[in-house]
């Protein structure tokens, strides 16, 4: 129970800082930088890792059902979409509304769907307890949610004000903003309606996959890298024949040859194997939290994640022109996402009998070889 809390927590942050090392590129254009991640993270990183520590992995996706394998690559495919028109959400209304309407997107459906697909398969929910705290946590998660994207409304609204002090051409740009900001909106929600394809994957593919990788000799913590494989290459083709479009368009491929390529790569390829890294690990904090693991700890993740990068921004100055109000605002959204996440946890531990875990470990272990 601990061990999955904790690594949902360590996820969460690593997903949040992953970007840092991008911050020291040189002689690099968005999209130079942002094609050789996805294609380090996305291909390299996760086939490396599969490959060189998994065995038997032609027969752990040969023996499993075509059907879970197929919805997988779908799911998984919306995934990648949904991450690209998040990046597009951005560029319309900035970094903290986009963040905000995303992530919370992302826990409703990713945290909700899990307990549909239960139902549609006939497994039991939890008990009512248990259910109450993990709906009542994904609320007050969602409360939280809402308050920072209030907090980055009124940011954005304090630095129009100082902005217009200094500078008053601003009447055509205002014009514009309405539109702007609505279709931004509405990317961010329908982007992070498709980035729950990475949770509906994991919840399909768990369970065949674990059993295929413990035949093969593996121990129970690879089903992580198992299910890992297909949901990133999958995703990474979306973003492979984007970034393809983007640097042909904007003539960015010759920026590639530069002689702090080296030093570029280094970073990024530091970036890439965090950013994979915090998946995978998100995929072993729900294996070792139990049945209801993808709903409590895709929540933990992503709410994680999002109060990393909140915090990140106030150490970093983002907040220092903002008014009282808008921090106000902002540590409201902090104190009630906390909160939701302590509740989830709650929840989960409702259902949790102190034996199950040792008993779970103790199959894996008699099944697997050399463990």
């Amino acid at each position: 129970m601990f061990i999955g809390i904790a690594a949902a927590l360590v996820a969460g942050t690593m997903l949040g800082l992953y970007a840092l090392p991008g911050k020291y590129t040189t002689d690099f254009e968005e999209e130079n930088k942002w094609s050789l991640f996805f294609i380090l993270t996305m291909f390299v990183v996760p086939l490396g890792a599969t490959l060189t520590l998994m065995k038997g992995v032609g027969e752990v996706y040969s023996g499993i059902d075509s059907g879970i394998l197929l919805t997988m690559i779908v799911s998984s495919f919306l995934w990648g979409v949904g991450v690209m028109m998040w990046g597009k959400a951005i560029d319309h209304i900035g970094l903290s509304l986009g963040f905000s309407l995303f992530i919370g997107t992302v826990i409703l459906v990713g945290s909700i769907l899990p307990l549909g697909i239960a139902i549609s398969k006939g497994q039991p929910l939890p008990s009512t307890p248990a259910l109450i705290a993990i709906l009542s946590g994904i609320a007050i998660v969602l409360l939280g949610v809402l308050s920072n994207g209030k907090a980055g409304l009124a940011r954005e609204a304090d630095e129009a004000a100082i902005k217009k002090g200094e500078d008053t051409e601003e009447e055509g740009d205002a014009a514009a903003k309405p539109k702007s900001y609505a279709l931004g909106i509405t990317i961010a929600v329908v982007g992070g309606l498709l980035a729950t394809g990475f949770n509906v994957a994991f919840t399909y593919g768990a369970g065949p996959l674990g059993d295929a990788v413990v035949a093969n000799g593996n121990p129970g913590w690879m089903t992580a890298m198992a299910v890992m494989l297909p949901v990133f290459l999958s995703g990474g083709a979306v973003m492979t024949f984007y970034f393809l479009y983007q640097l042909s368009q904007k003539k960015a491929w010759g920026k590639f040859k530069t002689p702090a390529f080296g030093k570029n790569f280094v970073l990024i390829f530091v970036m890439a194997f965090f950013h994979y890294a915090a998946s995978a690990m998100y995929a072993f904090a729900a294996d070792k939290l139990g049945p209801n693991g993808p709903v409590v700890v895709y929540a933990i993740f992503n709410t994680t994640c999002l109060v990393v990068a909140v915090v990140s921004g106030i150490l970093t100055g983002e907040w220092t022109k903002a008014s009282p109000t808008a921090r106000r605002w902002l540590y409201t959204g902090l104190f009630c996402m906390v909160a939701g996440v302590l509740t989830l946890a709650f929840g989960q531990t409702l259902d949790q009998a102190p034996e199950t875990e040792p008993v779970a470990d103790a199959v894996v272990a008699a099944d697997a070889e050399g463990v």
